[in-house]
This record gives structure tokens, sequence and C-alpha cells, in this order.
């Protein structure tokens, strides 16, 4: 078929990775196993997520009450040792305040505590002490100290980041309180507790739940991968059946095991299977039965038609001697014989095809002689018609190994079929020729078919349109006999149209036998004016038209008389 225009066309390249980018092409246990491990990653990041935080929220809140508890069991010792020291000299005070720091400092429970005392009222003079170096005063911002304040009786607390020797940042606890004794002072107690502990516990668990996650979503995938071969295995054999029979193997069926519901599917398309076989056998049955019908009646009908045919002829020869009334008698039984005959050798032609019988005789012939002869055949009905034959010969070599029976029984059938559907507009005939293949195109300007009709139109007994009457006596059979003979030449017959502008047929045939045909000469779908019927003439290796302002018809220039002879039945060169 030829392509009108420059449409662009998308590249394999392209299409591949279109279809390859789309989920919906890829195997279906391949999209199950790929959904099943993204819920699955999913849900395990939501629980692992869920775990780690009620883990760290459990440890956090484990800790901070152990803290507070020694936090109230040191003030109550710093309370003792200043009561002992409250009448003390200065030095005393300072003296007991940093043996405290330092012996506090260091413990709770295994982990590292650090304490700081910042007097606030005191009789003598006692200076902050620290259990470590004064960065811990840093740590205490105007905040905290002033809810110290505000609450001297209770324990005030917050979430700080402490750096180790190494440098390196670690969780910590920042308490803060009140201790205040009369004829001692008041008194800021700080302390520091590391959470480092918790840390790398919460740490450890993260890591277990993530080791944990990880081995149970290799083991989803592979239950996935499993339950998808379950699922589609049965599936492939299905499909492998179907495609068994699409290529003609009907005894192709599904192996079923089990009572599950795939194996119910198989077993559904095993009794399809069969079903379709049964129906297939009888109907194989039933069109070989039609065919040696066929071929059987048309034999015998061959002896009684001679017969019949001879009586017919005697009879015509004296049709002058005949009175007036049998005159059309006579005139009217040979021209049904002759058209009997016709169909007689129709039928038999279809039978040899159905039984595969048909031989091509293949000889060196011109294509442009035989159109001639073909032409030379069809002009009386053409005068008759008053129809104008429009023949455009290609003039050059247009020699091919055909039968040429066969292509001129073709010819005939295409002129005579454009004739009677022409509606006395007329009909256009072209040859043209490549490296590989002839061409003949004939296009009349009648009634038309659609291109839905143009479809059926080789089939057998089709009209496409059933009201209306035959006027030359055609069998129906002409276009089925004829796409048939192409076939054999491995060729093409196709045809298309508009309804109301015309119909087109064209026959491409190869120059030697064995060819496979991947182009034609002649383009199929073109414009009905027959002024563009050169146009239609196929220049490149796809066959699509070239556009061009070259191409474009010169409107001011008066068209010239193409024609020689007169309307009925003359031939335009």
């Amino acid at each position: 078929m030829s392509t009108a225009g420059g449409g662009s066309e998308i590249a394999p390249d392209t299409m591949r990775a279109v279809l390859d980018a789309d989920p919906r092409s890829w195997p279906l246990a391949l999209r199950v196993v790929l959904v099943t491990t993204l819920l699955s990653i999913v849900a395990l990041l939501t629980v692992g997520a869920y775990l780690s935080s009620v883990i760290a929220d459990g440890l956090y809140e484990q800790r901070r009450d152990r803290v507070l508890e020694e936090t109230l069991e040191v003030r109550n010792d710093l309370t003792d040792t200043l009561t002992q020291v409250s009448g003390a000299t200065s030095t005393q005070q300072q003296d007991a305040v940093s043996s405290f720091v330092q012996t506090t400092g260091g413990q709770g429970g295994g982990d590292r505590r650090e304490v700081a005392l910042v007097p606030v009222e005191t009789t003598g003079t006692v200076f902050p002490v620290a259990s470590s170096d004064r960065t811990l005063f840093d740590e205490v911002d105007d905040g905290l100290a002033a809810t110290v304040s505000e609450q001297p009786d209770s324990i005030s607390w917050r979430s700080i980041g402490r750096e180790d020797a190494a440098g390196n940042t670690a969780p910590a606890l920042l308490v803060g309180t009140r201790v205040m004794i009369p004829g001692a002072g008041s008194y800021d107690l700080y302390l520091v507790y590391s959470m480092q502990e918790e840390q790398e516990t919460l740490a450890f668990v993260q890591r277990v739940i993530l080791g944990g996650g990880a081995v149970l979503l290799a083991l989803i995938v592979g239950i996935a991968i499993v339950v998808a071969r379950m699922v589609t295995t049965p599936l492939k054999r299905a499909a492998h059946a179907a495609e068994r029979m699409a290529a003609g193997d009907l005894t192709s069926r599904v192996e079923v095991s089990g009572g599950d519901e795939l194996a119910r599917v198989g077993e559904s398309f095993n009794d399809m299977a069969r079903s379709l076989e049964q129906k297939v056998d009888d109907l194989t049955e039933l069109s070989h039965v039609q065919q040696r019908f066929v071929a059987d009646v048309s034999h015998e009908l061959r002896t009684p038609l001679t017969t019949i045919r001879m009586a017919s002829s005697v009879l015509d020869a004296r049709r002058e001697s005949l009175p007036g009334d049998l005159q059309r008698t006579v005139e009217l039984l040979a021209t049904q014989v002759e058209r009997f005959e016709v169909l007689l050798a129709d039928l038999l032609e279809i039978s040899r095809f159905d039984a595969g019988a048909a031989v091509l005789e293949a000889h060196r012939e011109d294509i442009d002689a035989l159109v001639e002869r073909a032409l030379e055949d069809v002009r009386p009905l053409a005068s008759a018609r008053g129809c104008l034959l429009d023949v455009r010969m290609a003039g050059a070599d247009t020699g091919a190994m055909v039968d040429g029976r066969r292509i001129d029984r073709i010819l005939r059938n295409l002129l005579t079929n454009a004739l009677e559907h022409g509606a006395g507009h007329p009909v256009l005939v072209q040859t043209a020729a490549d490296e590989e293949s002839v061409a003949v195109v004939v296009q009349d300007h009648g009634h038309g078919i659609s291109p839905e009709d143009a479809q059926h139109v080789f089939d057998r007994f089709w009209r496409a349109d059933p009201s209306r009457a035959r006027t030359l006596g055609g069998t129906g059979l002409g276009l089925s006999i004829s796409v048939e003979d192409a076939h054999l030449h491995e060729g093409w017959l196709q045809a298309w149209g508009q309804e109301g502008q015309g119909a087109v047929f064209r026959l491409t045939v190869p120059r030697r036998p064995g060819t496979v045909l991947s182009r034609s000469p002649l383009h199929l779908e073109r414009s009905f004016d027959r002024t563009q019927a050169d146009e239609a003439v196929s220049t490149t290796p796809t066959g699509e038209i070239r556009i061009g302002p070259e191409m474009l018809p010169d409107l001011d220039e008066a068209e010239g008389d193409r024609f020689e002879g007169s309307g009925d039945g003359g031939v335009e060169r």
C-alpha cells in the first residue's frame, strides 16, 4: 500500500524503549514480585521506624527516671554535707564542697556522671566547683538557671549533646536543682548524666531490626517468586497451547493437575479446544463435500450442456427461417446457454483452486501486450456503453514470467467490471514496472466502493449493492478467480475506492517466480482526477508520494484536448 504525505514514524528502538518502560508490558511474574517487594519494603520500614521510636522512648524514659532518683539522692547527700559544715570557716566549707563534688562525680551506677555546684547565697566565700573542667558551666544556659531559681524545690532537666575526649558528641541529660541550707547559704546543683550506653543499645537494636528486616525481605521475595511461578506456570502452559492452536494445531491441550481455580481454567480451555476441533473438523468435512459436489455437478453438467449448446447452435443458424416469436426465443436460448457455459467454466476453475490442482504455466510475456489484447476484447462493450478507455502504457520493459492465459483472464474481469460499474464515465488503464515487479491499474469513475467493501470485493458471489441487477450476466466469481490467479503468481490483486467517486483495482506480479513483493510500481490509493494519474507512479523505494512546488498544477494554463476519437469507445493515449 502506498503512503501519502511525509508523516514521521516512530523508530523501532524508541517504540521498544517505550514498551520496556511501560510496566504493563512486563511479565506477570516480574510485576507480582516487584509489587510484593515494594510493599514489603514499605511495611518493613514502617514497622522498623515504629519499633525504633518506641524502644528509643522507652530507653530515654527509663534512664530519665533513674537519673531523677539519683539526683534526689545526691541532693540529700549534699544537704547533709553542707549542714555539717554550716558553722565552719569558708576554707572548711570550700574543702567540703570540693570533696563532695569530686566524690559524687564519676559515680551513678557505673555511668560517667559530672557534677557542678554553684553557690547562690553563702555566709562565707565559696567558689563554684565542678567535677571536670569548667566547660561544664557552659552547658548551663540562662533558661535552665531561671527554672531552677523559680522552682527551687523541684528537679529540672533537659537533653543536651556533650562532647567526649575524642571530640564526638554524645547524648546526655542535664539536671538542675537548688539546695538551701540555713546558716550555710543556697547552692545550685547541676549534674550531667551520660546516655551513651542507651545510645549504643538503641543503635544495636536498630542494626538488629535492619538485619532482621533484610532477612525477612529476602524470605518474602522468595515466597513471592514461588507463588508467582505457581500462578503463572499454568497460565504460560495455556498461552503456549493457545499459540499452537492459532498456528493450526487443534490437538493442543493444557496439562491439568489439581482441582483449584487454575485447574478449572485449564479444563475449560481443553473443553473449548475439543469443541473447536470438532467444529473445524465438521466444517472441513462439509467444505470437502461441497467441493466434491461442485466438481461432480460441474463435470456431470458438461455433457448435457454440450448437447444443449449444439442444439442451440443449430436453431440459431436457422433463426432467420423461423417465425418472429420463435426467433426471439432462439436468441434468448443462445444467450442463456452462453451464460451457463461461463458459469460452469467458473465453477470448474474454482473447484481446481479448492482442490489445489491449479498449475501455473509461466512464460515470458509482455504485460503491455496482454493489456492491449484485453482492451481489444472489451472495446465493443466500451463502445456500447459509451465509455472512454484512457490507456497509459509504461512504454518500457514490462516483460515478466507469467501465465498469459490467467493474466488475460484477470485483465478482462477487471475491465468488464469497470465498464459495468463505471456509469459511462472514462475508465483509466495504466501500467508501470520496476526492477522487481510490473503492475496494472484499472480505475473507474462510477458508483465506487467504500474502503470497508473493498475488503470483501473478492469474496465469492459478493455484491456491494444486492438490489442493483447485473447487466452483463456475470456469475459473481470473476474477481474471486482473479485473486486466486494473482496468488498463483505470488502477486497482489488489491482494491480501493471512495463511494460516489469510483474504484481502483491494482494487479502487481513479480517479474520472476519466487520473488517476494515488497512494493508496487503504481499507487493504489490515488486521486480520481485523471490529470494526476501520471503522478501515481511510485518513484521511491517505499512508494510514498513526494510533494513539492514543482508538482503543483498550473491553474492558469488551459487544459488541452487530451482525447483522440469520440466518446463511444475511443482510446485516449
